[in-house]
């Protein structure tokens, strides 16, 4: 069943995450990083930080639902979005970085599943009403920025080596950026409210080919960035479960993680 309440929310990602560490499982990366940013929102809303609260809610509902129902049809053999499938794909393999699996998953969600909720949550009303809401998100997810960084350096030390790389302006991985997808995420709902209700179907296809071709630059690498990327995983943390629990601010005498001989 669907969540209904932002609380459902954070039991769903919750049965995930504790799941995904019972089978040392890398789909529990995402899953941890967006419960660490639903649990900030949900705070948000019981402090008064949207101009809405129970729409903001029924937003981060929407919104959530939609990972939440990739995940379940991955989880059955199903298919989701193509984007989804990509990031479920590439979870499956233990070459990409943390950090490339973890775009992947939010390249998905907020690339894709953001317009789609903000359209949806908007209904007949104007999109513009829930503008600055939406961006109150993002101060949101700014406010975890250190702390994410934090671990993933400590998951993945040579991490800073990507950027080297700074200004190759062709590869997503190294130009990706959460403030760039949300305000391209606003665009395609724009878009998608000009649409009638009989051509949103098609609108969201198209979207989601282009947010998985997207995909597709952050989970390949070629030429020197992909030796760096290489290196960067030499020395990363290799037990998903460990990884997990850090993303997630586990107690550190549960981490058991495998690390590389010096």
């Amino acid at each position: 069943m669907p969540a209904s309440t932002i609380a459902e929310v954070v039991t769903a990602l919750e049965t995930i995450i504790h799941d995904s560490i019972a089978a040392n499982s890398r789909l529990g990366y995402f899953a941890a990083l967006y419960h660490k940013v639903t649990v900030s929102v949900q705070h948000g809303i019981q402090t008064g930080q949207f101009q809405d609260g129970p729409r903001m809610e029924r937003l981060d509902v929407i919104f959530a639902n939609r990972y939440l129902n990739a995940y379940d049809q991955w989880k059955k053999g199903e298919q989701p979005t193509a984007s989804w499938k990509l990031a479920f794909e590439t979870a499956e393999k233990s070459g990409p970085l943390v950090l490339q699996q973890l775009l992947l998953g939010m390249s998905a969600h907020i690339n894709l599943d953001l317009g789609v909720a903000a359209v949806e949550v908007s209904g007949t009303n104007p999109l513009q009403d829930i503008h600055n809401d939406f961006d109150m998100i993002n101060t949101i997810i700014s406010s975890l920025t250190y702390q994410v960084l934090n671990d993933l350096v400590k998951i993945s030390p040579l991490l800073s080596l990507l950027g080297l790389h700074a200004g190759n302006n062709n590869s997503v991985l190294i130009q990706f950026s959460i403030d760039n997808a949300r305000d391209g995420a606003w665009c395609f709902a724009e878009e998608l409210m000009l649409l009638s209700i009989a051509d949103r179907p098609a609108g969201i296809t198209k979207r989601d080919t282009n947010i998985y071709k997207l995909g597709t630059s952050i989970a390949m690498q070629n030429g020197f960035l992909l030796f760096t990327t290489w290196v960067v995983h030499l020395f990363e943390w290799k037990k998903p479960a460990g990884i997990i629990e850090v993303l997630h601010g586990g107690k550190k005498q549960h981490f058991t993680i495998d690390k590389p001989n010096a």
